[in-house]
């Protein structure tokens, strides 16, 4: 089904990985503003995202998400070890993830499409911009793409 016509389906669930609160807070205000009806998840750090994407702990009854919002600067594990894991996991590497980070390095480009990343966007330092970019997420990965079922 055409994610275009998702009103009257279950929401999409979104795992946003992110260690910034601010941007947690942002993320989460652009999504509520949005057209999907969204649920988002957030992991602080690359342990605990990994914890949620494996249901383990108290995230034993965590969903699947059907997009994955993941920053390269974590604490405990790193964005790009997260990446790693979810695309050589058999059970995770059909979910989309885009990078969603500060860094404008070539390195860290080319580092992340190397490890599978689906799409990598720098953060705006601009508010305004920020949530635009947030919006622009939801218009292109949650309305115009057909995701894969969980």
């Amino acid at each position: 089904m055409p994610r275009k016509n998702r009103e009257n389906c279950r929401p999409i669930e979104i795992l946003l990985v992110e260690d910034n609160p601010g941007d947690v807070r942002l993320t989460q205000e652009a999504l509520r503003e949005g057209k999907v009806r969204n649920h988002l998840h957030v992991a602080a750090d690359g342990v605990d995202a990994m914890a949620f994407l494996r249901r383990e702990g108290q995230h034993a009854h965590a969903p699947q998400p059907d997009l994955i919002l993941l920053d390269l600067n974590l604490p405990k594990k790193g964005g790009r070890e997260v990446l790693a894991e979810i695309k050589e996991d058999p059970e995770l590497r059909r979910i989309p993830v885009v990078i969603l980070t500060v860094s404008k390095a070539e390195e860290d480009v080319l580092k992340s499409y190397n490890l599978h990343a689906n799409c990598y966007i720098t953060k705006p330092v601009n508010l305004d911009q920020f949530l635009e970019v947030v919006k622009s997420i939801e218009d292109f990965w949650l309305t115009v793409v057909m995701l894969p079922p969980r």
